[in-house]
């Protein structure tokens, strides 16, 4: 491969049926394009924590990807209400989540720190009001 790949998806807010599509269809395209399983395990892992916020806190958003031969690049943006106190969403156990997701399995405070974890860099730009954007990138 020597140019980038480029694709997106669509995310549906509230839509826990199809979360985890975007990052399933990319492991699925990383796999056929040879990256390494280590690789394709911290996408999957981080983009899917992506896509969960999105469903339940911004009501969806758009994951752009590109896969080149030497990185990827993954850019989850919504405009979903926004990340009040982002250093305070970073810490492992805090979640915004109300009752009902966390009655489903979702919102234990996991999802940024697993994002910042498992990518090789994280950035995060979010307004209050606005919407937030998730940048992570992976060496291959």
């Amino acid at each position: 491969m020597s140019e980038c790949l480029k694709f997106s998806y669509l995310v549906e807010g509230e839509n826990f049926d199809g979360a985890g599509a975007a990052s399933e269809d990319t492991k699925a395209r990383l796999k056929r394009l040879g990256v390494s399983k280590e690789v394709i395990r911290k996408v999957a892992i981080s983009m899917y924590e992506a896509e969960i916020n999105m469903v339940i806190h911004a009501n969806g958003g758009k994951a752009d990807v590109m896969i080149c031969p030497d990185k990827i690049k993954v850019v989850m943006k919504d405009t979903g209400k926004g990340i009040e106190n982002i250093e305070q969403a970073m810490q492992e156990g805090f979640s915004t989540a109300s009752e009902q997701i966390r009655s489903l399995g979702f919102g234990a405070g996991m999802g940024l720190p697993n994002m910042k974890k498992y990518s090789d860099s994280l950035d995060i730009q979010s307004q209050v009001g606005v919407g937030t954007v998730v940048t992570m990138e992976y060496n291959i």
